[in-house]
């Protein structure tokens, strides 16, 4: 069984999948993978260098993730290109991490399950829900941002309606970390009934 995790920027879907993880879980993260794919020497190195050229690479040599951001976040020719490359290697190799994984089911983290229409890819999909408010406060603390960046993220992201409406199942992580940790321990539960039936 594969769940797909998603929620939005603040919401608390990297916590809640530590959760899972520390139950046993085999926890695959996109936007891991996404930067995976485009270490030096790989194929999605080599063809973003190619594209954008040498500006887009720091001080060690590898590639400048906030500045290819600001590159494709305007440019919607760009962005495309961009996308061309790193979602099918991306999706290679997250095919090949559910392939290997032992526990009895595997969560894959993805933010944008609704944008990309990928909703058939997972047999359940899980949203880490949170008043909106708090998901501002959060993501600005956390990434050192200003809170308008962060807004202007949130505006291009799905609402939080159209992101419900594809969930099978819902965490509300509007109070503790202690109470999401509750939370995931329930629904994980209740997904080893599952693939127990």
């Amino acid at each position: 069984m594969i769940i797909g995790l998603t929620g939005g920027i603040g919401s608390g879907k990297s916590a809640a999948a530590n959760f899972f993880q520390n139950e046993g879980i085999t926890v695959i993260d996109a936007d891991d993978l996404a930067r995976e794919v485009i270490e030096p020497n790989t194929t999605g190195f080599e063809k973003i260098l190619d594209y954008f050229g040498s500006k887009i690479i720091d001080s060690n040599g590898l590639i400048d993730r906030v500045c290819l951001r600001k590159e494709v976040f305007d440019d919607d020719e760009k962005k495309k290109f961009l996308e061309s490359i790193i979602h099918p290697l991306v999706r290679d190799l997250m095919a090949t991490r559910i392939a290997t994984s032992h526990s009895s089911y595997s969560i894959v983290v993805v933010p944008l399950i609704f944008e990309t229409n990928s909703m058939s890819n997972y047999n359940r999909i899980l949203v880490i829900d949170c008043d909106p408010s708090l998901q501002l406060e959060r993501a600005t603390l956390r990434d050192n941002n200003s809170k308008e960046q962060i807004q202007k993220i949130i505006d291009i992201q799905c609402s939080r309606e159209e992101r419900l409406s594809i969930a099978n199942d819902v965490i509300p992580n509007n109070d503790s970390l202690d109470d999401l940790r509750t939370r995931s321990l329930t629904m994980h539960k209740f997904y080893l009934g599952l693939t127990q039936k």
